[in-house]
């Protein structure tokens, strides 16, 4: 006898062998998927408010804002095609149509769609299988298993996809286009609504990636188990949050607004200390390249993924903490541990860059596009930004789940996260 445990995909379904199994493990529950509803909502009304803003620059002859406006869109929807496409492995399987609507741009709708009507399907095998063990205790709908298995299976992937989709959204498409369109207002000294719609759009996709950075670091500390924030830990995480992506774009779009062109060597010098740092601390401790033997990488492939992680760790290090610290010479990449000393040093140098961004606002220009006092600006921007700190040293000190113990019910500390859990699929193969 011959016993060999595989991931099973899709295309698996079609073809079963009568001396073929599925075994599940743990019965688990799925939720409604409310998180990749709010993530496609984000999307569709981002790329709408930005599709509409280009046709009004567009009539306006203002090329400029033009080109700017319709390219953050682009590379922010074609980025996440691309998260989705890489995290379900559409480029390894025959799903055509699938192939088609992420080169519509609407590969978020669809997946969308169909994990709501997986959900829907989910229930009603459910339904169906208890029905079905009221009459039979022992007679068992392999089938019906095998589906329900592969609903769950399905769901949290996509909800890891859209995860990961939200901060790529947040962080290399809203950012770049909140920080323009705030840029547009202050230089023609204009806030006409549509505008102001696509401003709120990118600042929720912005703080919703924000928080999802919060979520993942939970999950990585206490060693993938599913975290439930309660209410006022998740107000916290929010609010903290909020004041410090607001804060900080707009410090930004002051400081480029003020200076123009010669703001750009500042700020790359911020995003390259961010984008360096790994590699020097990877080249201080002389460690070596993590491997990945499972994927058979070659050097060339693991320092490319390496160098597109680092580049959106610094990214999103630019605007906000990402809440990890990336570790290249570790396998997992990531350093789950928390580290009061990290958190202090980064938000030391944002809240002294805020500063002097916010000093050179005051000093060199903004009494040309403002009605109100700019002293009273900078006041405010600096202590929404220390108000943030505030909410996360409250948010580590009391309310970390991490000392606080709030796990789901049904999950025990040792149970990986969602994502992993089509390892409970198997097949067993008897051969004679």
């Amino acid at each position: 006898m011959e016993t060999v445990l595989e991931e099973m995909d899709e295309e698996n379904t079609g073809v079963s062998s009568s001396k073929e199994e599925i075994v599940l493990g743990q019965r688990l529950h799925i939720s409604f998927p409310f998180s990749i509803i709010f993530s496609t909502v984000l999307y569709c009304a981002e790329v709408a408010f930005g599709l509409y803003m280009f046709e009004i620059y567009r009539k306006a002859n203002d090329t400029f804002w033009m080109s700017f406006t319709i390219s953050f869109i682009i590379v922010g929807a074609i980025l996440d095609q691309i998260i989705l496409m890489f995290f379900n492995k559409d480029l390894r399987r025959n799903k055509a149509a699938l192939l088609f609507w992420h080169i519509l741009l609407l590969g978020p709708i669809v997946r969308c769609l169909h994990t709501i009507r997986n959900y829907r399907k989910w229930l009603t095998n459910l339904k169906q299988e208890k029905e079905e063990t009221q009459v039979s205790n022992t007679k068992r709908n392999t089938m019906l298993e095998r589906e329900i298995a592969f609903s769950i299976r399905d769901n949290f992937m996509q909800q890891k996809a859209f995860k990961y989709m939200s901060v790529i959204q947040a962080f290399l498409g809203s950012v770049p286009q909140l920080i323009l369109q705030m840029y547009i207002s202050l230089t023609i000294r204009e806030w006409p609504l549509n505008r102001a719609l696509l401003m709120t759009c990118s600042l929720l996709s912005v703080t919703y990636g924000a928080i999802r950075c919060n979520i993942l670091a939970i999950h990585i500390s206490n060693d993938d188990t599913t975290i439930k924030l309660p209410p006022i830990e998740f107000f916290c995480v929010v609010m903290w949050r909020f004041l410090e992506v607001i804060s900080r774009v707009v410090t930004l779009a002051f400081f480029i607004a003020s200076l123009k062109l010669k703001s750009l060597p500042f700020l790359f010098i911020i995003y390259f200390v961010s984008l360096l740092a790994p590699w020097l601390e990877f080249w201080k401790s002389g460690a070596h390249l993590p491997s990945n033997k499972e994927n058979n990488s070659n050097m060339v492939g693991t320092v490319l993924m390496l160098f597109l992680i680092t580049l959106l760790y610094a990214a999103i290090n630019f605007y906000c903490w990402s809440a990890v610290k990336l570790q290249l010479s570790d396998d997992k990449i990531i350093d789950g541990r928390q580290r009061w000393g990290h958190r202090i040093l980064h938000y030391s140098f944002r809240f002294l860059e805020n500063v002097i961004m916010i000093l050179v606002f005051r000093f060199f220009g903004g009494k040309t596009w403002l009605n109100c006092c700019d002293s009273l600006i900078a006041v405010q921007l600096i202590i929404s930004y220390l108000l943030a700190i505030g909410f996360m040293l409250l948010f580590y000190q009391y309310l970390y789940p991490w000392q606080s113990g709030k796990v789901l019910p049904g999950h025990t500390e040792n149970q990986p996260e969602a994502p992993y859990y089509s390892r409970k699929l198997k097949r067993i193969k008897i051969s004679s």
